[in-house]
């Protein structure tokens, strides 16, 4: 059955539960196929990295993706468990064509994913997305099949870890040092659980280490960037100067101060923003981020003569428009951080070593460095839907958040949107008062899935 353009791509690449569709092996192994073909018809002798995080699925569909990629008379390169940028660096750096990332970044390990970036360490673009795609969809003609001598080959990479280990050590400037501090690190039982301590302890740090027991089913279970509650309690306990916690994949970074607060990503956006500007490093004196930031964020940049420039949901939009702009410093508040001076994609260990650069330089506490910015009152919710049904067919629930908008006035926002992977919607309400924004987030669900079952209802 032919699909329409970018039916498997979303924001971020590819995702599902495994052995459901998408993620099924067979898919898998013809997607290895039309990516092969596509790189093929780009370059005479292509060859593409794979790497992966810690599900247990990865090995599977590590093999699927290489035995469609080598039956084209492609060469594939396994990495093994990297972060995600870790991935996009290797790509550049072992002058692959292409690098594939094998993982779901921060869902349950029973989902897994794929990503692709192109030979610069960029992900690809929508365009190249869609010419997979109709290469998965149109069938692989057997003629294209390689036979003989001429069928790709395997190779496994001994000393990835180590090579992105020493790309993100040089990253910190040499005349500074981590001795004296001690650091939690919460690796969520993912892919940076060995080159996250390797990176901390050989700049001088002390590292308790947390979530590093990876057993292919742990990943991001009650730990890491979204549940940064036992690194709050590690830090304490430990009386540790700072806590860095990441995603499943580790492009993702959630910090926890000295006294046991934590901080998302904007207010790390802010303090390295403002250095960087103090600096003469934030080039067009603007951060990129998302229209989920934080209005407080746009203040703190405001005060220094600098701005904040929005862009839709989702890195590879914020990496677009730096890119466009020429822009060194981006994210989202999730903590996907893009320091683009040093790298093409979000970075969480990368981002904690900028953080720390402040750190030292300044001679200040994470808890007195965050003062540089104050937080509007924000509600997030996240709720699974039915469909996701196009905003333009529920006029109720449009003429509600309308009513919202106007309750808010300009001391507030509201937001409604459809995650880019899953069936959920996603509502945010900014204001000065938690309690109402809680009351009229709670409001606008009741009424978005009352919507969305009415909409299903009728189209039976």
């Amino acid at each position: 059955m032919k699909k329409s353009a970018r039916h498997l791509f979303g924001t971020d690449g590819i995702r599902g539960k495994v052995n459901e569709y998408p993620m099924l092996p067979d898919l898998m192994l013809r997607l290895g196929q039309a990516i092969g073909l596509y790189f093929k018809k780009q370059y005479a002798k292509p060859r593409i990295a794979i790497g992966k995080d810690t599900r247990i699925s990865g090995y599977m569909l590590e093999q699927a993706l290489s035995s469609g990629i080598c039956s084209v008379g492609v060469d594939t390169l396994f990495l093994g468990p990297l972060p995600t940028p870790g991935i996009a660096y290797l790509t550049r750096g072992l002058r692959t064509n292409a690098g594939i990332v094998i993982s779901a970044s921060h869902n349950p390990f029973s989902d897994n994913g794929v990503k692709i970036f192109s030979s610069d360490g960029y992900k690809l673009p929508d365009q190249i997305e869609a010419e997979i795609e109709e290469l998965v969809f149109a069938g692989i003609d057997p003629s294209l099949l390689s036979v003989g001598r001429s069928v790709g080959r395997t190779k496994r990479v001994e000393d990835s870890l180590g090579q992105y280990a020493v790309f993100l050590k040089e990253q910190f400037p040499k005349e500074l040092k981590l001795d004296g501090l001690r650091i939690v690190l919460d690796c969520a039982n993912g892919a940076s659980y060995r080159v996250a301590p390797k990176v901390f302890e050989e700049l001088g740090a002390e590292v308790i280490l947390s979530g590093a027991q990876p057993n292919g089913s742990n990943i991001n279970e009650l730990c890491g960037a979204l549940h940064p509650q036992k690194m709050v309690e590690q830090v304490k306990l430990y009386k540790a100067n700072v806590g860095f916690a990441f995603d499943g994949d580790a492009d993702r970074l959630v910090v926890v101060d000295e006294k046991g607060e934590v901080l998302d990503g904007d207010e790390i956006m802010a303090i390295c923003g403002l250095n960087y500007l103090e600096r003469g490093l934030l080039k067009g004196n603007a951060v990129v981020s998302t229209i989920m930031s934080n209005m407080g964020l746009d203040l703190a940049l405001k005060k220094k003569g600098a701005s904040l420039l929005r862009v839709q949901v989702g890195d590879r939009y914020v990496v677009e428009e730096m890119r466009k702009g020429g822009y060194t410093l981006g994210g989202e508040q999730s903590g996907h951080l893009i320091f683009r001076d040093s790298s093409t994609t979000g970075d969480g260990i990368l981002a904690a070593l900028k953080l720390l650069v402040v750190m030292l330089e300044k001679g200040q506490p994470v808890s007195t460095l965050k003062k540089c910015m104050e937080k509007f009152p924000q509600v997030l919710k996240s709720f699974d839907v039915k469909k996701k049904v196009p905003l333009s067919e529920l006029p109720v629930l449009q003429k509600q958040l309308r009513g919202v908008e106007t309750k808010l006035g300009d001391t507030g926002r509201v937001l409604f949107r459809y995650s880019g992977t899953e069936n959920k919607a996603r509502i945010m309400l900014e204001g000065p008062v938690q309690e109402e924004l809680h009351q009229m987030a709670e409001e606008l669900v009741e009424s978005t899935l009352s919507a969305v079952e009415s909409f299903v209802e009728r189209k039976k």
